[in-house]
């Protein structure tokens, strides 16, 4: 009888060994201390089952907006090699998602639009969702603003959908917002190359106790109204970003996985406040 010797590695580099079966790959920034980024993006794809790759753009001991902040953006160098690496390791074939957020460079945009180049040349139908972290209107850019001709030009068009805020549309669309005749718009003029759908996270607000998100497609508007809270925590967009993208792998219409994502946040923030954190708790 044939045994099986576990002090070789030598299976470990056999040409017939199964990669590991990842469900997503999300490329985003990472903190020690917090919940944003990778850091909240990763947890709640795990609780709804999936496998995760998660590939960090920035490295930070927390958010900036604390007294202190540790660490910085990765080396060009590094960061392709980490998305490099999935592709030499053979394991987009079981991937069934890929999730973007905060890249922090022109640079690293670019190196991003690469990449999606080569996986959408290898895997086609591979769901591509971008959120195009920019800036907000309270607040306008914080990050360079370089980036956002990268991403219009480069990124999107690779996207199977984004999920832009207000200010990060218009910025893109090139397009002022006011309404939501204005908004849709200005989502479809992004609909090009593979992009099917924009979602417009905190897109209005209609009263002090509302917020809406819209979902627009070639065909559709689909605007849903959640709660507003006095809160604001840090990472909000990431969860969002996380939990539409398991829904969407659970066969939810893309309304729906909106509506799905915009109850995962009122959760969190209804469970944070009732802890008593400052930070984003699933």
């Amino acid at each position: 009888m044939d045994t099986f010797n576990l002090t070789s590695n030598s299976f470990q580099n056999d040409e017939n060994a199964t990669p590991l079966p990842y469900d997503v790959i999300s490329i985003q920034s990472q903190v020690v201390y917090g919940s944003v980024g990778n850091s909240i993006a990763v947890p709640a794809l795990m609780k709804q089952g999936l496998r995760v790759a998660a590939v960090p753009t920035v490295i930070l001991s927390n958010t900036p907006h604390y007294s202190t902040c540790h660490g910085g953006e990765l080396p060009g160098e590094r960061f392709r090699g980490y998305l490099n690496g999935l592709i030499e390791r053979d394991c987009l074939n079981n991937v069934r998602a890929i999730l973007t957020g905060y890249l922090g460079s022109k640079d690293k945009a670019h190196d991003l639009a690469q990449w999606l180049s080569v996986v959408r040349s290898l895997h086609p139908f591979i769901p591509i969702i971008v959120d195009p972290v920019m800036g907000d209107e309270d607040s306008g850019f914080y990050i360079p603003p370089e980036i956002a001709a990268v991403y219009r030009d480069y990124v999107i068009p690779l996207a199977t959908g984004i999920i832009p805020n207000k200010f990060e549309l218009s910025i893109l669309s090139g397009q002022e917002i006011n309404t939501l005749d204005d908004a849709t718009t200005a989502a479809r003029l992004l609909l090009k190359g593979n992009t099917q759908w924009v979602i417009i996270t905190s897109a209005f607000q209609p009263d002090e106790n509302s917020i809406e998100v819209v979902c627009v497609t070639k065909d559709d508007v689909a605007v849903i109204r959640h709660k507003r809270y006095p809160v604001t925590p840090k990472g909000t967009g990431d969860l969002f970003g996380a939990e539409l993208t398991a829904q969407l792998l659970a066969g939810l219409s893309v309304p729906d996985a909106a509506k799905m994502a915009c109850l995962r946040i009122e959760q969190g923030i209804i469970h944070m406040a009732a802890t008593g954190r400052s930070e984003l708790v699933l």
